[in-house]
């Protein structure tokens, strides 16, 4: 006899019909909303990258040890949290969302495409405007630690320029295969907040396997659009450069061309691999097609 809190086979079909129905709903929307929805999509998920930044990365090693990438990893899912509840439209989950559509039969190839790419490019926009208005004219990034810390050196800035150096000094593998386990799990968040039936529920199921991927140095190829970009207008900053010049800061060593090519690219199809077949395939496998209401 199954246990009582055994979910009925039905509710695991449930989950992947609600994925189907949310990737069909995103290939019909206007472009108009579309536009705005990838905007803000970008845009959270950069909140929660600064956020991260100003929380986890000034705290030095010597004295934290991995706890600073602990609280890195334990705020960073603010941004995932707002897009979900507050509505919006992430490229990562729509790898998955979308996918889980065609498989259905429920979108086109062309529907999904052209999905991925308007959801790729206006996430990149909404990142590339936290990074420059809220995080660079700011000022918040080249903020300096008090005296009484014993730091003279921009503490975020520096820790900025040290990630997107790692970030891009990667292999294509490396990216790639870090990419697919990030957007497995970051997927894998999405469709268990299905479940659940009130806004606490969805946090939670959002909170810890978004904080998983990040702890464990998985690479998101939207995260990326923000903290590299923030770091490669830091890193040239005459503000940033007399530091590097004196000593007390790293140089940056990642560029536009990096970030690209070293980065994105390989970040972006692992995310892709991720969603779309560790997730949405494995489970149009598992539940068969669904029938089309």
């Amino acid at each position: 006899m199954p246990e009582q809190n055994t979910p009925a086979p039905n509710a695991y079909k449930a989950l992947l019909e609600t994925c189907v129905a949310g990737g069909v709903s995103r290939a019909r929307q206007s472009f108009l909303q579309t536009l705005l929805m990838t905007f803000l999509a970008g845009a959270y998920i950069a909140l929660g990258g600064f956020l991260a930044v100003r929380c986890g990365l000034g705290l030095s090693w010597t004295d934290w040890g991995s706890m600073g990438k602990f609280i890195f990893a334990a705020v960073f899912p603010l941004g995932l949290i707002l897009t979900v509840i507050c509505g919006a439209d992430l490229f990562t989950g729509n790898a998955m969302t979308l996918a889980g559509a065609r498989y259905n039969g429920r979108v086109s190839w062309l529907e999904l495409l052209r999905s991925w790419i308007f959801a790729w490019l206006g996430n990149f926009i909404g990142a590339l405007f936290v990074a420059y208005f809220l995080v660079y004219c700011t000022g918040l990034i080249f903020e300096k630690m008090p005296a009484a810390a014993g730091l003279s050196a921009m503490p975020w800035a520096d820790a900025l320029v040290k990630l997107a150096n790692g970030k891009t000094s990667l292999s294509f593998s490396e990216a790639f295969w870090r990419g697919v386990g990030c957007n497995w799990l970051v997927c894998l968040a999405v469709y268990l907040s299905y479940a659940a039936k009130d806004i606490a529920g969805k946090i939670m199921a959002l909170w810890f396997r978004t904080m998983g991927f990040v702890a464990m140095g998985m690479e998101h190829c939207r995260g990326n659009m923000f903290f590299i970009p923030a770091a490669i207008l830091t890193g040239t900053d005459p503000r940033y450069l007399s530091l590097v010049e004196s000593g007390s800061a790293a140089a940056l060593t990642a560029d536009w061309g990096k970030f690209f090519v070293d980065n994105l690219i390989p970040v972006t199809l692992g995310n892709i691999a991720g969603g779309a077949i560790l997730v949405a395939l494995i489970y149009c496998l598992i539940h068969g097609k669904l029938q089309k209401s």
